[in-house]
């Protein structure tokens, strides 16, 4: 399918061979391990919205 990315640890994945998922706010999240889902379900917020432009990371300057 779909190469993924698990938002814990980092590693990408094809989606179809994720050995764990979890929906959040109706998302579809992709784990390279139930240890890796369990950790991202006890705080979702920690791995979630981290990059440039997202809830908690401003976006970088516009060259001028």
């Amino acid at each position: 399918m779909a190469m993924v990315k698990d938002p814990v640890c980092g590693m990408e994945l094809d989606s179809s061979q994720a050995q764990a998922q979890t929906i959040y706010k109706g998302q579809a999240y992709f784990f390279c391990s139930a240890d890796c889902r369990r950790t991202f379900d006890e705080n979702p917020k920690e791995f979630v919205g981290k990059g440039p432009g997202q809830e908690g990371e401003p976006l970088p300057p516009v060259p001028r």
